[in-house]
């Protein structure tokens, strides 16, 4: 039978620790005080490590159950024993819990032990417990057997399980606390310290132990707490100690950067014990007032406390004070006196010193003390030709600044503003180059696909010297910067776009270029989203809005450098990033910007899938139908026709689709269906030349046709929508031409010869932003005529007309 709680049970077979077992026994007994009876509270008072006797199979292990199975005998002799543990619990009493009937076996176990029959005092003692479970006496003992065998662990076990029973021993707590150190188990150590606090809590010895154990397992503000219990409870008398452990918590503090607290632990040992205050209090107070700004307190510090020999540190510290405070006067002779010291052993205070004027924009008075630093062995270090080269800089000193900063850069390299400031005043004095050097890259490629931090330094190394090149006019080596920082941000996305950056020889020059790669080729990444946390963390340097700003000059300058196929690729990467894509109107200008690029690119194909997205939504703007008929006169791709054809029947009051349709059907020879479309944009805008053209040429392309019912009816109207086209455009050398052009298409070879001389004697139209070249139709007119006068025999007009318009 097992009388054991479920927590006691794991707990003893190894399954959980001591720490869980222990939250498990308080969330145990605080659940019981809210679900048992009033009556039955009397029981709660009792930790229950252990419970009456209950289902012998129920929750209990193999092992468990052999250690603790016995007979099922219900005697009238156990009953009797069973009443009385019941009564003496509710008894509450600090005695034993230990039934009177059971005393002789637990002292007949003692005296098995004691001869050295372990075994037989074990079984007794495992009798003992399933009869009366919360009794400390046979754990104790069971503790004491296993410790005598050398099985620490289980001494340990049932040494704790001991403890909980009979808690207000605090010298067993503390040796259940050593050994649990022994066995490299801090956190059970804390446990047991805290449980002996708790039944004496005036002991100082071990609040400190457990503030040791807590600093160990890096809990700062425990450890604190504790050693602020300490000093309460330090007498009067003890004023040594006080001030000592106030020190020592004030570091603490400040190495924390908790600077009230540290400041409130001086002030309350200078309070208590003003006459034990020694230089280094008032140096540490002094300091941490400083560090916090407090410069009139540091002050007050310095002066209450201030005799004839007073030590260098705490002089140098009233000069910090009174330099935040303005008071520059009594500072000469203490100027003057800390000069005389050599900087190899007071270096550091030199630069205290420095730093104040430097804070307070005194450069000149901070110079002398920092050239006396560079100069010397000891604090000839990075940080302090920094400073020299801040002041230096200040004071308008170029050159001797940009000395400073290369020995920064020299002596640190991974130094970024030191690189920047270099680089700005190289610029400065007229040498990009050694400008641009100064920004080379700090980092290798390992280094920033692993270090957050370095990646987020590079990031800003880069943006700077792209923006350095750019202003030189670098524009190559202005778009591998820019690559090389998108590749950072963009690196989940154009492994979806099967993109990648790879350097390639060009004008005999390396430069980074964007290339489409096969799947095979992209190396695929297992946890995407975990990549995209990563990659925002090293990009977090740069906003969002910086990023999108970042892209479109990329892309616009890539355009400006004809390398219209990389600006497609980026695109491409860009829409696959979420944080791009998710906005709407960043992703309807990425739609622009792809379409742009496809179409200089001549990819007729993927502009025609850019614009077709972009007429879903805006069906309204001329300009996108433009572009529409552009990309499908380039692409010859007959794909736009069913397209029109279902966006017209979505929209059939929209005017440039009628048009287009129109346009369509007559490429196609549905000359009924063009003619239908070509009439409705004709009533909707009667007064467009272009309409009554396009009316009058399917006209005539209808009644060229070899079978037709009424030729003649069809060849009037299209000569009656022709003149129609002539009056609203005007005589010119375009409705000459296209006058000519349909008389000769309908065999009118004498009138066509008449409207193409008309036409060459017309000069071209001037259209603003087109060349006159470009809309000439001289040449086709020409070898229009020309065509004529061959099949007519008439070879000297051909000759003239070709040698006089058509050569080069």
């Amino acid at each position: 039978m097992s009388g054991f709680s479920s927590e006691l049970i794991d707990y003893l077979e190894g399954r959980i620790s001591f720490e869980e077992f222990e939250i498990r026994r308080e969330e145990r007994k605080a659940k019981l005080k809210v679900t048992i009876p009033v009556k039955s509270l009397l029981y709660a008072n009792y930790p229950p490590l252990l419970s009456l006797p209950a289902d012998p199979e129920e929750g209990v292990s193999p092992s468990v159950q052999k250690a603790f199975e016995e007979e099922e005998e219900d005697s009238e002799e156990e009953r009797k024993l069973n009443r009385e543990n019941k009564k003496m619990m509710k008894e509450r009493r600090n005695r034993s819990k230990l039934p009177r009937a059971l005393r002789g076996l637990m002292g007949e176990a003692n005296i098995r032990y004691a001869r050295g029959d372990k075994e037989d005092a074990v079984l007794m003692c495992m009798e003992i417990i399933r009869q009366a479970p919360l009794a400390y006496e046979p754990f104790s003992t069971l503790a004491m057997i296993y410790e005598d065998q050398g099985d620490m662990e289980k001494s340990l076990q049932f040494g704790l399980i001991a403890a909980h029973l009979n808690p207000s021993d605090c010298e067993e707590w503390v040796k259940l606390a050593d050994m649990s150190l022994e066995q490299d188990n801090i956190r059970q150590a804390i446990i047991c310290y805290t449980k002996a606090i708790k039944y004496d809590p005036s002991n100082v010895r071990y609040l400190w132990e457990r503030c040791s154990l807590y600093e160990q397992v890096g809990e700062h503000k425990q450890s604190m707490d504790g050693y602020r219990r300490i000093l309460n409870l330090l007498p009067p008398t003890d004023g040594e100690h006080f001030m000592q452990l106030s020190r020592d918590m004030a570091k603490s503090y400040y190495e924390s950067s908790d600077l009230p607290s540290a400041m409130g632990v001086m002030e309350e040992a200078l309070r208590r014990h003003p006459e034990l205050v020694t230089d280094e209090s008032i140096n540490m107070a002094a300091e941490l007032y400083i560090a916090n700004h407090q410069h009139g307190k540091a002050l007050q510090v310095g002066v209450c406390v201030f005799p004839d020999h007073v030590p260098v540190d705490i002089r140098v510290k009233l000069m910090v004070c009174l330099i935040h405070q303005h008071v520059y006067r009594p500072l000469d002779s203490m100027l003057t006196s800390l000069m005389e010291q050599s900087p190899e052993e007071l270096g550091d205070l030199y630069l205290d010193v420095a730093e104040a004027f430097l804070d307070e924009g005194e450069y000149n008075s901070a110079l002398p003390l920092l050239s006396a630093l560079v100069c010397s062995e000891r604090y000839n270090l990075a940080v302090v030709w920094l400073r020299h080269a801040e002041c230096l800089k200040a004071l308008g000193h170029m050159e001797v600044a940009v000395k400073s900063y290369s020995k920064v850069v020299q002596m640190a390299p991974l130094h970024l503003e030191a690189r920047l400031c270099l680089s700005t005043l190289q610029q400065q004095l007229g040498r990009p180059l050694c400008a641009l050097k100064a920004l080379e890259p700090m980092y290798d490629p390992d280094t920033l696909a692993q270090d957050a931090s370095a990646a987020q330094q590079e990031l800003k190394l880069l943006l700077h010297r792209s923006t350095l090149l750019r202003s030189q006019g670098r524009l190559d080596d202005y778009l591998d910067s820019m690559l090389t920082m998108l590749a950072m941000l963009l690196k989940v996305a154009m492994t979806r776009a099967q993109v990648c950056v790879r350097a390639s020889m060009w004008s005999g020059v390396r430069h980074l270029r964007l290339v489409k790669v096969s799947k095979d080729l992209v190396s695929d990444i297992d946890d995407q989203e975990a990549a995209y946390q990563d990659i925002s963390g090293k990009t977090s340097v740069l906003s969002r809005e910086d990023w999108w700003l970042l892209l479109v000059r990329c892309v616009c300058t890539l355009c400006e450098m004809k390398r219209f196929k990389e600006a497609e690729l980026l695109v491409d990467s860009s829409l696959e990033f979420y944080s791009f894509y998710d906005v709407k109107v960043k992703r309807k200008e990425l739609e622009f910007f792809g379409l742009s690029a496809a179409f200089l690119d001549h990819n007729y194909r993927k502009a025609y899938d850019y614009i077709r997205l972009t007429l879903m939504e805006k069906q309204e703007w001329p300009m996108l139908w433009n572009v529409f008929n552009q990309v499908t006169l380039h692409s010859q791709d007959v794909r736009h026709h069913r397209f029109c054809l279902r966006l017209m029947m979505k929209n059939p009051d929209n005017h440039a689709l009628c048009v287009l349709s129109g346009h369509n059907a007559l490429v196609s020879g549905s000359f009924k269906h063009a003619l239908g479309q070509y009439v409705q944009a004709f009533r909707s805008k009667p007064d467009e030349p272009l309409y009554s053209l396009c009316v009058g040429l399917t006209f005539f392309h209808m009644a060229s046709q070899k079978f037709v019912v009424k030729r003649h009816p069809l060849i009037l109207q299209g000569f009656s929508f022709l003149w129609r086209y002539v009056e609203l455009r005007g005589h010119c050398q375009e409705s000459m031409y296209n006058l000519g052009r349909a008389l000769q298409q309908m065999g009118l070879a004498h009138l066509a010869i008449h409207y193409y001389h008309k036409a060459l004697s017309f000069p071209p139209l001037t259209l603003e932003g087109i060349e006159a070249d470009q809309v000439d139709l001289r040449r086709e007119i020409a070898f229009n005529l020309s065509i004529i006068y061959q099949a007519s025999g008439n070879t000297e007009m051909v000759r003239h007309l070709i040698n006089t318009y058509c050569t080069v």
